[in-house]
């Protein structure tokens, strides 16, 4: 599977989880670029940075 096609599938994935999962998407995915993380971090909701943030620590 190419990468592009892969992120595709990771975006829909995370586009859909709750804030839960999409927590347990962006800290456990690997191999992405970091202009594919910022996507995923654009669509994150912003008053659950903090919440993300802990779980990166």
């Amino acid at each position: 599977m190419d990468d592009t096609k892969n992120f595709e599938e990771i975006k829909e994935r995370f586009k859909e989880a709750d804030v839960d999962g999409k927590i347990e998407i962006y800290t456990t995915v690997q191999d992405l670029t970091v202009d594919q993380y910022k996507e995923l971090l654009r669509m994150f909701p912003i008053k659950y940075l903090e919440k993300l943030e802990r779980a990166m620590a």
